[in-house]
């Protein structure tokens, strides 16, 4: 009878936690239980474990052979702000907070492949495992570097995976360049005097005005920048007045903008400027903006990138491998980290969903048959980055 490949082994293993994880989420920097979760597993395997990195975050380290070199393979600990409807035995316990980008799968599978390497350590040099808190929204990547998460632990580039619905079951996507979108934040009031709607003249019209702002700022897209360059500007949020019979003293307006040319965060935040100015001088009231500098762009390096493509044919089959590919307009907070080490960040297909099933959900269930192609990724990545004819020839 043959043996069992490590990797079918250790699945349902993975699975398991993954589903454990699944059923008790927990918010930005609220990762109590689940870095105590991620500790405990990491030491059962031997791994030098240090926790309170950015609060909740957990850092696993694996040491091989002499070589010098180490890689960075990151993981997020995070859950949404989302009531969960998806029909699984294992649902959120913790109502209003779910698992809805599929952050457990990722934790369990670098947990898994923590544990595979450490049982058969075949590579020379320093596997670093981060396991990230608060990507959704709250910077945990960028607190983590400026804490010294990078001082502490040197490596020579870092790794992410993110499971990708839209993309076939088990391929793996990586471009050299821009693959995910930076993203900044902005706030407008307009305030007037306000008035009884049977006698406006005797006041000012915020609403007027923010359908003049609504309006205007569509031409940032469609008439400042060249055509070919990625730009979103989107309102997500409008609140103004309480009553059917007054016109409101103050509207308050939310929304974003995302690109990949860092140059376009200057010009947006220019643009809402003037235009906000322009919008209180024609309608007599005034205005306030609030530009705020969001994640940068996620920007795979060319040499990290060759390399995560190779691991990734070696794991999944050069006919899995997809290198030609749109960069998406979301936004990830791994991009703090590739900039401070370079590195690469790649998309893990989890094939077709549907409506209310994708990234952000409340039905988003994240794919269990993809896990076996993460773990070989990942151990495939170590073993080629860190494999010692590599140590002893250097870089390649």
């Amino acid at each position: 009878m043959l043996p069992q490949d490590p990797i079918t082994a250790i699945t349902p293993e993975v699975v398991g936690w993954r589903h454990h994880l699944h059923a008790h989420p927990e918010l930005g920097f609220q990762e109590h239980e689940t870095a105590r979760f991620v500790a405990e597993k990491l030491r059962s395997f031997g791994l030098e474990v240090h926790q309170g990195i950015a609060g909740t975050g957990v850092v696993g380290v694996l040491k091989a052979g002499s070589g010098s070199r180490a890689v960075g393979l990151r993981a997020e600990l995070d859950a949404l702000p989302v009531l969960e409807r998806a029909n699984v035995a294992y649902a959120s316990a913790n109502p209003g907070v779910m698992h809805a980008c599929g952050h457990d799968g990722h934790t369990a599978m670098l947990l898994g492949a923590a544990k595979l390497l450490s049982r058969r350590p075949d590579f020379d040099g320093t596997a670093v495992f981060m396991f990230q808190p608060a990507e959704e929204n709250e910077g945990g990547g960028r607190r983590m570097i400026e804490e010294g998460m990078l001082e502490r632990f040197p490596v020579e580039a870092v790794y992410a995976v993110h499971n990708w619905p839209g993309v076939r079951v088990g391929a793996i996507a990586a471009r050299v360049g821009p693959q995910m979108a930076a993203v900044d934040g902005f706030e407008v009031s307009f305030e007037g005097t306000g008035a009884h709607v049977a006698m406006p003249h005797l006041g000012d019209d915020p609403v007027l005005a923010s359908g003049a702002f609504i309006q205007a700022i569509q031409r940032i897209v469609s008439r400042s920048v060249d055509p070919l360059s990625a730009l979103v500007v989107s309102l997500t949020q409008i609140h103004g007045g309480n009553v059917g019979n007054i016109v409101p003293k103050r509207v308050w307006l939310q929304g974003t903008c995302r690109f990949f040319d860092p140059m376009l965060s200057d010009h947006c935040a220019n643009t809402l400027d003037d235009i906000c100015r322009g919008v209180a001088a024609a309608y007599g009231v005034t205005a306030t903006l609030r530009y705020a500098r969001g994640y940068p762009a996620v920007i795979n390096t060319a040499d990290a990138t060759a390399r995560a493509i190779a691991a990734a044919e070696k794991a999944v089959g050069l006919h899995n491998v997809i290198t030609d590919f749109a960069p998406s307009l979301g936004c990830e907070d791994f991009a703090y980290m590739i900039r401070a080490a370079g590195g690469t960040y790649a998309w893990l297909g989890a094939g077709d969903v549907g409506p209310g099933e994708g990234l952000h959900g409340d039905r988003y269930v994240f794919n269990d048959a993809i896990i076996p192609a993460g773990l070989r990724y990942w151990v495939h990545l170590v073993e080629h980055i860190l494999a010692p004819s590599a140590a002893r020839e250097g870089i390649r």
